[in-house]
Parts: C-alpha cells; structure tokens; sequence
C-alpha cells in the first residue's frame, strides 16, 4: 500500500500488456511517434491502457487500421479490445476489400480513411513483360516467406494471406513478385516461362 501511496505522487504509467504488471515513470521523450515504448516484451503506452492505446492508435490511423496492423504495432492481442471498442461506439468499423477496418467514429474522418485506405489498395499494375521494378525488397521478401509457409499457394492464395499486413501488399504486388522469379512456373512440367 506504501508503493501504491507514493505512485499517486509520481507520473507512471502501467505495461498494457501483461495484466498491467510492470509500472514505468511516464517521460514522455521515451516513446515513439506512435507514443509506444517497449523494455523487452514489456509495452507501456503514453496513451496508458490497451483501450486507450487502440482508440488513439485508430483514430489517429491515417487509412484506418486492420486487425493485423493494430497487434502487429502493439506486439500483443488487441481482438477483444477492438470489440470491445466497437460495441461502446468509441470506434466502427466497416468491411472493405474482404477485411474489417477499424475507423473513426466521426463520419468525415472515417469517410477519409476509407479514401486513402482505397488510394493505398491501388498498388501498381505489373507490365506485359518481367515486372520487376515496381517491387522492392521488403514485398518480394513477404510475398517468398508466405510461398515458403505454403509452397502450393497461387498469386491468389499469396495476396489471400497477406490481408491486412502493414504495410499493405497487394495482388497486383504479388503478381510481379511471381512474375519477376518465375513463381507460376515452379513445379509445373514444362519449366519456367519466357519471362
């Protein structure tokens, strides 16, 4: 009771994730652009709680955010959070391109997370030949670590499990990538095409 006495004294803020365990004194040029800190795999928020960190973390999304970029920013579950989040009306979300966003639940704003969530979908479109340029490394590395995961997928099934990665890869992304190493071609009789 003494520690918790003297804690109303200081400014800390409380790990969002391990129940809340760990305590930290909140100096604010700690955290990232994001307002998140980390000491291994404990997390602290300048928001304070997970509830706060994902309502702030949504709201500030320029595009929104997926399931999948929330947890893969905070390092932890945030499924329930989210839920949680939408039921109270503090967030919304709404189901585009197969996936739910979470948006804003102001409706200008979220109408323009939609907008840039749409403008980011718009990957560009593979030419006629090798496409080779419009790829950089990172996205051929995610698109070949999926393909070695599940060594039977199709472009389709790639651009399938890669919903919601952060940042976004799209099909016309993934389609490059197997065309620029040949991927339809790998273990169909016949060899690798022209390309």
């Amino acid at each position: 009771m003494t520690a918790f006495r003297y804690l109303r004294l200081v400014a800390y803020r409380r790990s969002y994730n391990h129940n809340g365990r760990y305590y930290t004194l909140h100096e604010p040029s700690r955290y990232d652009r994001y307002g998140l800190w980390s000491l291994g795999d404990i997390h602290f928020s300048a928001a304070g709680s997970l509830t706060a960190t994902v309502r702030r973390m949504v709201h500030e999304a320029d595009a929104g955010a997926t399931h999948r970029e929330v947890e893969s920013r905070l390092r932890t579950r945030a499924h329930n959070t989210l839920l949680d989040l939408v039921r109270r009306r503090e967030i919304t979300r709404e189901r585009v391109a197969e996936l739910y966003l979470y948006l804003h639940i102001d409706s200008e704003v979220r109408a323009a997370q939609i907008e840039r969530r749409g403008e980011r979908g718009r990957g560009p479109e593979p030419g006629d030949g090798c496409a080779g340029s419009e790829i950089d490394d990172t996205t051929a590395i995610q698109v070949l670590l999926v393909l070695l995961r599940h060594p039977g997928d199709r472009a389709e099934g790639v651009a399938r499990r890669l919903r919601g990665h952060e940042p976004p890869i799209t099909f016309p992304q993934v389609r490059a990538v197997f065309a620029l190493y040949d991927l339809d071609a790998v273990g169909e009789k016949g060899g690798p095409s022209s390309c």
